[in-house]
């Protein structure tokens, strides 16, 4: 015997609420209703998912792993569900798209308007966060798919390409680089680099592209920054220089402070943006589609 959807579900709602009566309100039915389903999962499994103690349930190692399975389980059920309800409609419904820092305040104020005029019945979405973090969220199945930026590692995955992204170098208007038509990357590591904090996928692309290693060593402390518009000002306040991608320079971010944008003199300075989904994922289609929309904003 098999656990069920209804079974499942209710050791999610006991995951989210801490108890069973929490939970059996989430999940209109009464909390004896709620006991006997999450027992009757536990003679299924063979073992216990829930340990009750005085200030709540915990769940145990085998409830632990039966979440993270369930998760996936119910997520491609609702997926099922709508890809019924909105047949021969891409893009029509629910939606969930995740989308990186450093793409989602350049490229969808020009992508939803589009997104909206295009399909109507779209129910877009969005989660903004680091690359990492939305591909675990993808693999699990809480994103129908993602808007991130490449090289990165792709296992489990699809992806259709949306556009490629060239990387530039900024330095306060007062530095000497700013005389230069190109800057060599030795130029900008002597100057001091200034990078995004560990964890958002443009330091390394930046790093990468150019050849260059972290500017940070052992015993050195080194400036961070948490955000494309906080690195901006720390250029312009002369802390040092960094990379800027050119959609976001585009955008206007350059103009937010007194620095100046110049190309990179390296062999290929750039990023790939993609739309990425589960491989095998019957969402593979409307991420193409999706793509392509991307592509014309």
């Amino acid at each position: 015997m098999l656990p069920t959807l209804r079974q499942l579900q209710y050791l999610k709602l006991l995951a989210e609420n801490g108890s069973f009566g929490r939970a059996a309100e989430a999940a209109h039915v009464t909390q004896p209703t709620l006991s006997a389903g999450i027992q009757e999962l536990e003679r299924t499994l063979g073992a216990s998912v829930v340990d009750r103690a005085r200030t709540g349930v915990i769940l145990t190692t085998v409830g632990e792993e039966a979440l993270r399975r369930a998760t996936v389980i119910l997520n491609e059920a609702e997926e099922l569900v709508e890809a019924a309800k909105n047949a021969g409609q891409p893009l029509a419904g629910r939606f969930r798209l995740g989308v990186i820092p450093t793409v989602a305040p350049f490229l969808l104020p020009k992508a939803l308007p589009l997104l909206r005029e295009r399909f109507p019945k779209l129910r877009l979405f969005l989660r903004e966060d680091l690359t990492h973090r939305l591909i675990a969220s993808l693999k699990s199945g809480q994103l129908d798919a993602a808007l991130i930026a490449l090289p990165y590692d792709m296992a489990g995955l699809d992806w259709a390409h949306v556009s490629d992204d060239e990387l530039l170098a900024a330095m306060p208007e007062a530095s000497p680089l700013a005389a230069q038509e190109r800057v060599r990357p030795e130029a900008l590591e002597k100057a001091g680099l200034i990078l995004l904090e560990d964890g958002h996928c443009l330091r390394e692309h930046a790093l990468a592209a150019c050849g260059l290693k972290p500017p940070r060593s052992p015993g050195e402390e080194s400036f961070a920054a948490t955000s494309l518009p906080t690195l901006v000002q720390m250029v312009g306040s002369g802390l040092g220089v960094t990379f800027l991608p050119a959609m976001a320079v585009d955008a206007g971010l350059a103009r937010a402070a007194p620095i100046v944008v110049r190309p990179i003199a390296a062999e290929d300075p750039r990023r790939e943006i993609v739309v990425a989904w589960r491989a095998g994922s019957n969402r593979g289609v409307e991420g193409k589609l999706l793509a392509t929309t991307l592509q014309d904003a």
